[in-house]
Protein backbone atom coordinates (compact mmCIF):
# COMPACT_ATOMS: atom_id res chain seq x y z
CA UNK A 1 0.00 0.00 0.00
CA UNK A 2 2.87 2.32 0.86
CA UNK A 3 4.63 1.78 -2.51
CA UNK A 4 1.20 2.47 -4.20
CA UNK A 5 0.90 5.99 -2.28
CA UNK A 6 4.50 6.44 -3.36
CA UNK A 7 4.15 6.39 -6.99
CA UNK A 8 0.82 7.89 -7.18
CA UNK A 9 2.75 10.96 -5.04
CA UNK A 10 5.37 10.67 -7.42
CA UNK A 11 3.19 10.86 -10.70
CA UNK A 12 1.47 13.88 -9.26
CA UNK A 13 4.67 15.46 -9.28
CA UNK A 14 5.46 15.33 -12.34
CA UNK A 15 2.16 15.95 -13.73
CA UNK A 16 2.18 19.16 -11.72
CA UNK A 17 5.71 19.93 -13.37
CA UNK A 18 4.69 19.23 -16.68
CA UNK A 19 1.25 21.36 -16.08
CA UNK A 20 3.76 24.06 -14.46
CA UNK A 21 5.94 23.62 -17.76
CA UNK A 22 3.30 24.26 -20.24
CA UNK A 23 2.24 27.38 -18.71
CA UNK A 24 5.88 28.91 -19.16
CA UNK A 25 5.74 27.46 -22.40
CA UNK A 26 2.67 28.41 -23.73
CA UNK A 27 2.97 32.28 -22.61
CA UNK A 28 1.24 34.63 -25.13
CA UNK A 29 1.88 38.03 -25.65
CA UNK A 30 -1.05 39.98 -26.47
CA UNK A 31 -2.01 43.94 -27.82
CA UNK A 32 -4.29 46.05 -26.24
CA UNK A 33 -5.34 47.00 -29.54
CA UNK A 34 -3.09 50.16 -29.40
CA UNK A 35 -4.00 53.36 -27.49
CA UNK A 36 -2.42 56.21 -29.61
CA UNK A 37 0.17 59.19 -28.68
CA UNK A 38 -0.99 62.54 -28.16
CA UNK A 39 -0.15 65.04 -30.89
CA UNK A 40 0.50 68.92 -30.35
CA UNK A 41 1.79 71.39 -32.67
CA UNK A 42 4.40 74.12 -31.33
CA UNK A 43 1.55 77.12 -33.02
CA UNK A 44 -1.67 76.54 -33.96
CA UNK A 45 -1.90 80.45 -35.84
CA UNK A 46 0.97 80.56 -38.44
CA UNK A 47 1.07 83.34 -40.44
CA UNK A 48 3.98 82.44 -42.67
CA UNK A 49 7.12 84.87 -42.88
CA UNK A 50 8.59 85.43 -46.65
CA UNK A 51 11.84 87.24 -44.83
CA UNK A 52 12.40 84.01 -42.97
CA UNK A 53 12.67 81.67 -46.61
CA UNK A 54 16.40 81.27 -46.16
CA UNK A 55 15.60 80.60 -42.15
CA UNK A 56 16.73 77.30 -41.43
CA UNK A 57 15.00 77.47 -37.68
CA UNK A 58 11.38 75.31 -37.19
CA UNK A 59 8.27 77.74 -38.15
CA UNK A 60 6.60 74.74 -36.42
CA UNK A 61 6.92 72.00 -34.72
CA UNK A 62 4.63 68.86 -34.38
CA UNK A 63 5.43 66.45 -30.98
CA UNK A 64 3.35 63.49 -29.85
CA UNK A 65 3.43 60.73 -27.28
CA UNK A 66 4.51 56.98 -28.12
CA UNK A 67 1.46 54.88 -28.51
CA UNK A 68 1.21 52.35 -26.02
CA UNK A 69 0.82 48.66 -27.49
CA UNK A 70 0.76 46.94 -23.92
CA UNK A 71 4.30 45.56 -25.06
CA UNK A 72 7.44 46.82 -26.19
CA UNK A 73 6.14 46.84 -30.26
CA UNK A 74 7.96 48.04 -33.14
CA UNK A 75 5.70 51.16 -34.12
CA UNK A 76 5.90 52.91 -37.44
CA UNK A 77 4.54 56.43 -37.13
CA UNK A 78 3.59 58.16 -40.27
CA UNK A 79 2.84 62.14 -39.73
CA UNK A 80 -0.63 63.08 -42.25
CA UNK A 81 -0.99 66.84 -43.31
CA UNK A 82 -3.96 67.58 -44.99
CA UNK A 83 -7.24 69.78 -45.90
CA UNK A 84 -10.08 69.17 -44.10
CA UNK A 85 -12.29 68.63 -47.07
CA UNK A 86 -9.87 65.91 -48.27
CA UNK A 87 -11.20 63.82 -45.52
CA UNK A 88 -7.69 62.51 -45.69
CA UNK A 89 -7.63 60.92 -48.99
CA UNK A 90 -4.43 62.63 -50.42
CA UNK A 91 -2.84 63.78 -47.14
CA UNK A 92 1.29 65.01 -47.04
CA UNK A 93 2.85 62.32 -45.06
CA UNK A 94 6.13 61.48 -43.86
CA UNK A 95 7.02 58.45 -42.22
CA UNK A 96 8.88 58.74 -39.00
CA UNK A 97 12.31 57.41 -37.60
CA UNK A 98 12.30 54.67 -35.05
CA UNK A 99 11.70 56.28 -31.50
CA UNK A 100 11.11 59.85 -33.29
CA UNK A 101 8.52 61.57 -31.97
CA UNK A 102 8.32 64.80 -33.10
CA UNK A 103 9.08 66.53 -36.67
CA UNK A 104 9.72 70.25 -37.57
CA UNK A 105 9.81 72.31 -40.88
CA UNK A 106 11.40 74.89 -41.83
CA UNK A 107 9.42 78.53 -42.94
CA UNK A 108 10.49 77.11 -46.61
CA UNK A 109 9.44 73.81 -46.05
CA UNK A 110 6.25 74.05 -44.63
CA UNK A 111 5.47 76.59 -46.95
CA UNK A 112 6.44 74.37 -50.23
CA UNK A 113 4.37 71.29 -48.66
CA UNK A 114 1.11 73.55 -47.97
CA UNK A 115 1.15 75.43 -51.95
CA UNK A 116 1.51 71.79 -53.29
CA UNK A 117 -1.27 71.09 -50.94
CA UNK A 118 -3.25 73.64 -53.23
CA UNK A 119 -3.57 76.09 -50.58
CA UNK A 120 -3.56 79.75 -51.87
CA UNK A 121 -0.82 82.09 -50.74
CA UNK A 122 -2.23 85.32 -48.91
CA UNK A 123 -5.25 83.47 -47.54
CA UNK A 124 -5.53 82.35 -44.51
CA UNK A 125 -6.50 78.58 -45.04
CA UNK A 126 -7.05 75.83 -41.92
CA UNK A 127 -4.76 72.45 -41.97
CA UNK A 128 -5.58 69.00 -40.12
CA UNK A 129 -2.77 67.39 -38.69
CA UNK A 130 -2.42 63.70 -37.19
CA UNK A 131 -0.17 60.86 -36.44
CA UNK A 132 -0.98 57.11 -37.83
CA UNK A 133 0.54 54.43 -35.64
CA UNK A 134 1.25 50.99 -37.17
CA UNK A 135 2.84 47.68 -35.81
CA UNK A 136 1.68 45.32 -38.66
CA UNK A 137 0.11 44.67 -41.93
CA UNK A 138 -2.08 42.43 -40.29
CA UNK A 139 -3.30 45.04 -37.14
CA UNK A 140 -5.39 48.11 -38.24
CA UNK A 141 -3.59 51.22 -36.96
CA UNK A 142 -4.79 53.62 -34.46
CA UNK A 143 -4.83 57.42 -34.90
CA UNK A 144 -3.76 60.38 -32.71
CA UNK A 145 -5.68 63.72 -31.69
CA UNK A 146 -6.50 65.50 -34.60
CA UNK A 147 -4.78 69.22 -34.57
CA UNK A 148 -6.21 71.79 -36.20
CA UNK A 149 -3.58 74.76 -37.00
CA UNK A 150 -4.61 78.24 -38.97
CA UNK A 151 -1.67 78.75 -41.89
CA UNK A 152 -1.30 81.39 -44.64
CA UNK A 153 1.04 80.78 -47.24
CA UNK A 154 3.11 82.84 -49.24
CA UNK A 155 3.03 82.63 -53.39
CA UNK A 156 6.84 82.02 -54.27
CA UNK A 157 7.18 82.15 -57.55
CA UNK A 158 10.06 79.66 -59.65
CA UNK A 159 11.24 79.67 -63.25
CA UNK A 160 12.75 76.61 -65.40
CA UNK A 161 14.43 78.33 -68.64
CA UNK A 162 14.11 77.28 -72.58
CA UNK A 163 17.30 77.61 -74.28
CA UNK A 164 16.92 76.92 -77.87
CA UNK A 165 17.88 77.66 -81.67
CA UNK A 166 15.07 80.48 -81.26
CA UNK A 167 17.84 82.79 -79.35
CA UNK A 168 21.05 81.12 -80.31
CA UNK A 169 21.31 78.54 -77.63
CA UNK A 170 22.21 81.02 -74.85
CA UNK A 171 21.29 80.11 -71.68
CA UNK A 172 22.50 83.74 -70.11
CA UNK A 173 19.61 85.04 -72.39
CA UNK A 174 16.90 81.84 -71.89
CA UNK A 175 12.93 82.96 -71.60
CA UNK A 176 11.19 81.66 -68.40
CA UNK A 177 8.37 79.47 -67.88
CA UNK A 178 7.40 80.55 -64.34
CA UNK A 179 5.23 78.64 -61.48
CA UNK A 180 3.72 81.03 -59.71
CA UNK A 181 3.25 78.72 -56.75
CA UNK A 182 6.32 76.70 -57.40
CA UNK A 183 4.31 73.15 -57.34
CA UNK A 184 6.51 72.24 -59.57
CA UNK A 185 4.14 73.24 -62.82
CA UNK A 186 5.58 75.78 -65.27
CA UNK A 187 3.81 77.51 -68.13
CA UNK A 188 4.38 80.14 -70.39
CA UNK A 189 4.70 81.35 -73.81
CA UNK A 190 7.53 81.29 -76.12
CA UNK A 191 7.93 82.36 -79.67
CA UNK A 192 9.91 80.49 -81.97
CA UNK A 193 11.05 81.71 -84.64
CA UNK A 194 11.56 80.70 -88.29
CA UNK A 195 14.78 79.02 -89.92
CA UNK A 196 16.11 75.83 -89.52
CA UNK A 197 16.30 74.65 -86.43
CA UNK A 198 15.07 77.54 -84.05
CA UNK A 199 11.96 75.25 -83.26
CA UNK A 200 14.47 73.07 -81.21
CA UNK A 201 14.99 73.56 -77.49
CA UNK A 202 16.26 72.38 -74.38
CA UNK A 203 14.73 72.95 -70.17
CA UNK A 204 17.35 74.48 -68.26
CA UNK A 205 17.38 74.51 -64.20
CA UNK A 206 19.65 77.90 -64.58
CA UNK A 207 20.27 80.43 -66.59
CA UNK A 208 24.23 79.61 -66.39
CA UNK A 209 24.82 76.38 -67.59
CA UNK A 210 23.16 73.26 -68.93
CA UNK A 211 23.49 71.06 -65.74
CA UNK A 212 20.38 68.95 -64.62
CA UNK A 213 18.95 70.32 -68.10
CA UNK A 214 15.49 68.73 -69.59
CA UNK A 215 15.52 66.99 -72.85
CA UNK A 216 13.70 64.56 -74.66
CA UNK A 217 12.96 61.51 -73.30
CA UNK A 218 12.35 59.45 -76.84
CA UNK A 219 15.08 58.03 -79.24
CA UNK A 220 12.96 59.44 -81.93
CA UNK A 221 15.80 61.84 -83.83
CA UNK A 222 15.62 65.12 -82.53
CA UNK A 223 13.34 67.64 -85.28
CA UNK A 224 11.30 65.38 -86.49
CA UNK A 225 7.45 66.19 -87.19
CA UNK A 226 6.28 62.80 -85.30
CA UNK A 227 5.53 64.33 -82.00
CA UNK A 228 1.88 64.87 -80.83
CA UNK A 229 -2.02 64.33 -82.09
CA UNK A 230 -1.41 66.19 -85.48
CA UNK A 231 1.13 68.86 -86.97
CA UNK A 232 1.25 71.94 -84.55
CA UNK A 233 0.35 70.30 -80.60
CA UNK A 234 2.70 68.28 -78.54
CA UNK A 235 0.81 66.68 -75.79
CA UNK A 236 2.29 65.16 -72.70
CA UNK A 237 5.22 64.27 -74.62
CA UNK A 238 8.11 62.74 -71.64
CA UNK A 239 11.24 64.55 -70.66
CA UNK A 240 13.99 63.62 -68.84
CA UNK A 241 17.10 65.18 -66.44
CA UNK A 242 19.04 61.72 -67.70
CA UNK A 243 22.48 62.77 -69.38
CA UNK A 244 22.60 63.11 -73.30
CA UNK A 245 18.82 63.60 -73.79
CA UNK A 246 18.32 64.96 -76.91
CA UNK A 247 16.40 68.39 -77.89
CA UNK A 248 13.05 69.03 -77.41
CA UNK A 249 11.37 70.95 -80.18
CA UNK A 250 8.37 72.95 -81.40
CA UNK A 251 6.42 72.58 -84.10
CA UNK A 252 4.67 75.22 -84.76
CA UNK A 253 6.46 77.98 -87.14
CA UNK A 254 5.43 80.73 -89.61
CA UNK A 255 5.18 78.19 -92.39
CA UNK A 256 2.56 75.95 -91.07
CA UNK A 257 0.22 78.62 -91.98
CA UNK A 258 1.72 81.79 -93.43
CA UNK A 259 -1.98 83.62 -93.27
CA UNK A 260 -2.65 82.96 -89.94
CA UNK A 261 1.12 83.07 -88.81
CA UNK A 262 1.23 81.74 -85.47
CA UNK A 263 4.67 81.39 -83.93
CA UNK A 264 3.45 81.74 -80.28
CA UNK A 265 3.50 78.66 -78.04
CA UNK A 266 1.63 78.16 -74.70
CA UNK A 267 4.00 75.35 -73.17
CA UNK A 268 3.42 73.33 -69.87
CA UNK A 269 5.94 71.57 -68.21
CA UNK A 270 5.29 69.46 -65.35
CA UNK A 271 8.03 68.45 -63.51
CA UNK A 272 6.26 66.09 -61.08
CA UNK A 273 5.14 63.74 -64.22
CA UNK A 274 7.94 65.02 -66.33
CA UNK A 275 5.78 65.54 -69.11
CA UNK A 276 5.65 69.10 -71.16
CA UNK A 277 2.58 70.35 -73.83
CA UNK A 278 2.78 72.92 -76.63
CA UNK A 279 0.02 74.10 -77.76
CA UNK A 280 0.02 77.32 -80.38
CA UNK A 281 -1.31 80.39 -78.97
CA UNK A 282 -1.72 83.64 -79.41
CA UNK A 283 -4.55 86.23 -78.21
CA UNK A 284 -5.10 89.54 -79.89
CA UNK A 285 -7.07 92.45 -79.64
CA UNK A 286 -9.46 93.42 -83.02
CA UNK A 287 -12.16 95.58 -83.28
CA UNK A 288 -13.56 99.22 -84.76
CA UNK A 289 -11.94 100.95 -81.70
CA UNK A 290 -8.35 99.25 -82.54
CA UNK A 291 -6.03 100.38 -85.12
CA UNK A 292 -7.03 97.70 -87.53
CA UNK A 293 -10.48 97.62 -87.27
CA UNK A 294 -12.75 94.54 -87.21
CA UNK A 295 -10.91 91.69 -89.38
CA UNK A 296 -12.83 90.26 -92.82
CA UNK A 297 -12.45 86.59 -91.20
CA UNK A 298 -9.99 84.33 -90.23
CA UNK A 299 -6.59 84.43 -91.67
CA UNK A 300 -6.09 87.96 -91.76
CA UNK A 301 -3.21 89.04 -89.32
CA UNK A 302 -2.67 92.18 -90.05
CA UNK A 303 -6.27 93.29 -88.37
CA UNK A 304 -5.62 91.99 -85.10
CA UNK A 305 -2.95 94.13 -82.32
CA UNK A 306 -1.58 91.68 -80.66
CA UNK A 307 -0.70 90.79 -76.91
CA UNK A 308 2.08 90.11 -74.83
CA UNK A 309 2.29 87.25 -72.35
CA UNK A 310 3.11 87.98 -68.57
CA UNK A 311 4.61 85.04 -67.02
CA UNK A 312 5.27 85.90 -63.94
CA UNK A 313 1.39 86.69 -63.83
CA UNK A 314 -0.33 84.49 -66.00
CA UNK A 315 -2.11 87.27 -67.99
CA UNK A 316 -1.81 88.59 -71.38
CA UNK A 317 -1.57 92.39 -72.37
CA UNK A 318 -0.80 94.87 -74.84
CA UNK A 319 -0.49 98.75 -75.10
CA UNK A 320 -3.08 99.84 -77.65
CA UNK A 321 -4.23 103.27 -78.63
CA UNK A 322 -8.31 102.66 -78.90
CA UNK A 323 -11.03 105.13 -80.38
CA UNK A 324 -14.39 106.31 -78.52
CA UNK A 325 -16.98 105.22 -80.18
CA UNK A 326 -15.91 101.32 -81.11
CA UNK A 327 -15.71 98.18 -79.76
CA UNK A 328 -13.17 95.55 -79.12
CA UNK A 329 -12.95 91.75 -78.88
CA UNK A 330 -10.25 89.50 -77.94
CA UNK A 331 -9.68 86.76 -80.22
CA UNK A 332 -7.50 83.61 -80.13
CA UNK A 333 -4.74 82.77 -82.83
CA UNK A 334 -5.97 85.19 -85.54
CA UNK A 335 -9.04 83.23 -86.06
CA UNK A 336 -13.03 83.86 -85.14
CA UNK A 337 -13.36 79.99 -84.25
CA UNK A 338 -12.74 81.20 -80.39
CA UNK A 339 -13.31 84.98 -79.73
CA UNK A 340 -14.09 86.23 -76.32
CA UNK A 341 -16.35 89.74 -75.18
CA UNK A 342 -17.37 90.82 -72.13
CA UNK A 343 -19.27 93.15 -69.78
CA UNK A 344 -17.70 95.02 -67.02
CA UNK A 345 -14.54 93.44 -66.31
CA UNK A 346 -15.91 89.87 -66.58
CA UNK A 347 -15.28 87.99 -69.81
CA UNK A 348 -17.83 86.32 -71.66
CA UNK A 349 -18.09 83.29 -73.16
CA UNK A 350 -17.48 82.13 -77.31
CA UNK A 351 -18.89 84.63 -79.41
CA UNK A 352 -19.88 87.34 -76.68
CA UNK A 353 -21.04 90.75 -76.68
CA UNK A 354 -18.74 93.64 -77.66
CA UNK A 355 -16.73 95.65 -75.20
CA UNK A 356 -17.40 99.02 -75.95
CA UNK A 357 -14.70 101.79 -75.25
CA UNK A 358 -16.08 105.23 -74.32
CA UNK A 359 -12.89 107.75 -74.26
CA UNK A 360 -10.49 107.54 -76.83
CA UNK A 361 -6.63 107.22 -75.77
CA UNK A 362 -4.02 104.79 -75.32
CA UNK A 363 -4.42 101.74 -72.24
CA UNK A 364 -2.92 98.92 -70.95
CA UNK A 365 -5.31 96.07 -72.02
CA UNK A 366 -4.80 92.64 -70.14
CA UNK A 367 -6.99 88.96 -70.31
CA UNK A 368 -6.92 87.52 -67.24
CA UNK A 369 -7.98 83.58 -68.36
CA UNK A 370 -6.95 82.05 -64.70
CA UNK A 371 -9.29 84.18 -63.46
CA UNK A 372 -11.40 85.01 -66.30
CA UNK A 373 -11.46 88.71 -66.18
CA UNK A 374 -10.31 91.64 -68.58
CA UNK A 375 -9.43 95.27 -67.94
CA UNK A 376 -8.72 98.34 -70.04
CA UNK A 377 -6.91 101.26 -67.86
Amino acid sequence: MKTIQTKILAFGSIALLLVAACKKNDAIVTSNGGKPGALAASVTTLPLDKTKLTDPSAAITFTFSAPNYGFAAAVSNTLQIDAPGDNWAKPSSITLGTNVLSQSYSTAAFNTMLLQMGLVGGTTSQIQVRVVHSISSAVAPVYSNVVSVSVTPFNLASSIYVVGGYQGWNPGAADSLVSPTSNNIYTGVIFFTAGNGNNNFKLLVNKQNYNNSYGWASTLASGTDALGSDNLTVTNESITQAGGSGNLFSLTAPSDDPAVNITANYVTVNTNTNTISLVPMQWSVVGDASPGGWPAGSGNPQSDTDMKFDAANQVWYVNVHLTAGGNIKFRLNHDWGYNLGGTNGTLSTNNGPNIPIATTGTYKVTLDLVHNTYSIQ
